[in-house]
């Protein structure tokens, strides 16, 4: 092999290695978080794979589209969280074992009945239409309150004991973990109401991909940025860390709050009947 060529090819295994790396570390750091998110790759493969071959609709949209994006969800939530906990100190990792194993089994427990259901052709949300399908939303409702609990619980750890990193990453995590369990409760308004859209029946015109109303208000939108608190509101804290670490601390703060400001606006907007984009966007 010539010595361009082996130094290619030296160069390619190490970025493959690198990109390999941070999902090798979860694991061991965290192996119930780490499985159930590849649990949930498989799963949205699948879901993938079923949405050109079923062309059943669910309140206007491709039955196979929620549990995909749920699958994405679960992905995004489990492998943060896991990476978020593990820069705890080694005395509480017993601790966050325990809310791993709660949060693994609320995320599959969810995911299980949102395949069950569709597979059915029918909804796995908000569905009383049946003795069934009411047990079956009972049974996510138990698993999403403890999941609820679970973070709840990690939130309680990363203020209590401090994860590592510098003060900015610190605050991040704080915060975000913190807007998420906030934002996860503005599911208990979509459980009030029994549905996500506000001023009109769910499954009407919704923007592609992701179904939110371009005619009402629709709670997923304000639901869907609280929940990603998880990832931005850290990032931002060690992005400020590394650039500005005697302010960061205080930027970190104030981008989480307008982070919150967002949020809140979204919800407002969507409890007003209004949509995020009207039709014609």
């Amino acid at each position: 092999m010539k010595t361009a060529e082996l130094s290619d090819s030296l160069s390619s295994a190490a970025t493959t290695q690198a990109a390999q790396s941070p999902l090798r570390v979860l694991h061991r750091a965290n192996p119930l978080l780490s499985l159930t998110g590849w649990a949930n790759v498989a799963l949205a493969v699948l879901a993938l794979g079923l949405l050109p071959f079923d062309q059943r609709l669910v309140t206007g949209a491709l039955v196979w589209l929620k549990p995909l994006k749920f699958s994405l969800s679960v992905i995004a939530f489990t492998w943060t969280l896991g990476v978020l906990l593990a820069d705890l100190p080694g005395s509480v990792q017993r601790s966050v074992r325990r809310l791993s194993l709660g949060v693994a089994m609320s995320m599959m427990v969810e995911q299980t009945i949102i395949f069950v259901q569709a597979a059915r052709g029918t909804t796995s949300h908000y569905n009383t239409s049946s003795l069934l399908d009411a047990s079956l939303f009972e049974v996510m409702a138990v698993f999403i309150m403890l999941n609820t609990v679970m973070t709840i619980w990690a939130l309680y750890l990363v203020w209590r004991h401090r994860p590592h990193g510098p003060a900015g990453y610190v605050w991040g995590v704080r915060l975000g973990l913190l807007l998420f369990i906030i934002s996860s409760l503005l599911g208990s308004m979509m459980i009030h109401l029994n549905q996500h859209t506000v001023g009109a029946p769910d499954g009407g015109p919704g923007l592609p991909g992701l179904g939110w109303s371009t005619h009402a208000g629709d709670l997923r939108a304000a639901h869907f940025l609280g929940m990603h608190a998880l990832q931005a509101v850290p990032l931002l804290g060690w992005f400020l860390a590394r650039r500005m670490p005697r302010r960061a601390v205080l930027f970190t703060w104030l981008g989480a709050a307008l982070y919150a400001g967002g949020v809140a606006g979204l919800f407002a907007l969507a409890m007003a009947g209004r949509p995020l984009l009207v039709a014609g966007y």
